[in-house]
């Protein structure tokens, strides 16, 4: 019974402290999984952000889906889930009413403005971590060559995300193994 607890429980912090949305959680979430409770390695996770990434719908009920799945079968995917959306739902319903009541407020300008660079550093912090399992995983140069790939397609050329999710699919599974044997 402590496991479906420790589901919600899990969820229910990384995804109430998840100013700004799924991304933001998803170092929140990675702590709880990997670091705290033990439920995956860094490695499992970043396998794991990388297919629920391809996939449609919030990122943060997906990790919860799979995580809860994993640990505790349909019982804990829903358990995991309601600890992801329901408090999350109900807090910004509150939060927002009070912040949109003292929208003018220099005290909640400066809230959510200065909030902003703390989750740029933990969306850096995870981006080193996922750097260094793939660095491990597939190389160095390799991990940078799809990397600056990846870079330039989505910020220049304006692909979406998806696609090169799904290109990244298809050449780990098709040209990568050729270049590691």
């Amino acid at each position: 019974m402590m496991i479906y607890w420790d589901l919600f429980w899990a969820f229910f912090v990384a995804n109430i402290l998840g100013y700004g949305g799924g991304p933001a959680t998803i170092p929140l979430t990675q702590q709880q999984v990997v670091d705290h409770y033990g439920w995956m390695t860094n490695t499992e996770f970043v396998d794991m952000l990388a297919v629920a990434n391809a996939l449609p719908g919030p990122i943060a009920t997906k990790i919860a889906a799979f995580a809860g799945y994993q640990e505790a079968g349909w019982l804990g995917l829903i358990v995991a889930t309601i600890g992801t959306v329901a408090p999350s739902a109900i807090a910004i319903i509150i939060l927002l009413k009070i912040l949109n009541h003292f929208k003018q407020s220099s005290v909640v300008k400066g809230m959510t403005m200065l909030v902003q660079p703390v989750i740029a550093v933990m969306m850096i912090q995870l981006t080193w971590q996922f750097s260094s399992v793939s660095f491990d995983s597939i190389g160095m140069w390799q991990s940078i060559f799809i990397g600056v790939i990846s870079l330039i397609a989505i910020v220049w050329w304006k692909i979406h995300p998806a696609i090169m999710i799904v290109a990244a699919f298809v050449y780990g599974g098709v040209v990568l193994p050729f270049l590691m044997a």
